[in-house]
C-alpha cells in the first residue's frame, strides 16, 4: 500500500511540475475541480446530468487551460523540452487528447443525426430526452476511456502505475482544489506564470 502511494505522489507531482506552469491553467483547473465534486454527488442521483457537467464545465474549462495557456516551449525549471514532456506522460498527452475530444465532440452529433444510434437505443423525442442520452453517453466515454488508458498502462508499464493513475485520475478534484485555489489570487496579481520556486527548491535538494 505506501508503495501504491507514494506511486500515486509521484504521479501528481510530475503532472504538476511539468504540465501546470500558467496561473490561468491552475485557475481553470480549480474551477474544474469544484464541479467535478458536484458532478460526483450529482452522479449518485442524476448521473446524466453529472456527465453533462463533468464534460459540459469541467473537462472543457480544464483541457482549455492545457491547449491554450500552457507553455509549450522549453521548460527551463524542469531542463526539459516540451517533446520530451509528452512522450513521457503518463496520462492523456496532447496527441491522445486530441483524439478522446474528437470522439466526445462527434457524440452530440451522431446523437442528433441518429437519436437510436442505428437502432442500439430508445430513440428520444424531445431535448430533455436527447439531453439525458448525450449525458450517458459521455458518462460511458469517460469510464471507457478511463478503464481504456488504466489497462494500457498496465500492460505497457505496471500494474501499479495503470492502477495508480487510475486512482490519481478519480481523486484529482479533490487535489486540485487544494493544490491550485490560491492560483485565481495570483492571477488577479498579475502573475500569469507560476515561478515555481517550490519545484525548484525540490530539484536542488533532491541532487544535492
Amino acid at each position: 500500500m505506501k508503495d501504491f502511494l507514494q506511486t500515486v505522489e509521484v504521479q501528481r507531482w510530475d503532472d504538476h511540475r511539468f504540465y501546470h506552469h500558467s496561473r490561468i491553467n491552475q485557475s481553470l483547473h480549480f474551477l474544474s475541480a469544484v464541479c467535478f465534486v458536484i458532478a460526483y454527488g450529482m452522479l449518485f442521483v442524476e448521473p446524466a446530468w453529472a456527465a453533462l457537467l463533468a464534460w459540459g464545465v469541467s473537462m472543457t474549462t480544464r483541457q482549455a487551460g492545457h491547449f491554450f495557456f500552457e507553455p509549450r516551449g522549453y521548460d527551463h525549471v524542469n531542463d526539459a523540452s516540451d517533446a520530451h514532456k509528452e512522450a513521457i506522460k503518463v496520462g492523456y498527452n496532447i496527441r491522445r487528447k486530441i483524439v478522446l475530444l474528437a470522439v466526445w465532440a462527434a457524440i452530440p452529433v451522431l446523437l442528433w443525426l441518429q437519436p437510436s444510434v442505428f437502432g442500439l437505443i430508445e430513440p428520444s423525442t424531445d431535448f430533455m430526452g436527447y439531453a439525458h442520452d448525450l449525458g450517458i453517453a459521455w458518462l460511458a466515454l469517460g469510464a471507457g476511456g478511463l478503464v481504456f488508458r488504466v489497462l494500457q498502462l498496465c500492460f505497457t508499464q505496471s500494474v501499479m502505475t495503470g492502477l495508480a493513475w487510475g486512482y490519481k485520475i478519480i481523486t484529482d478534484p479533490f487535489h486540485d482544489i487544494k493544490m491550485y485555489h490560491r492560483a485565481p489570487l495570483w492571477l488577479l496579481r498579475g502573475q500569469l506564470i507560476d515561478p515555481m520556486d517550490h519545484v525548484s527548491h525540490a530539484t536542488h535538494a533532491r541532487h544535492g
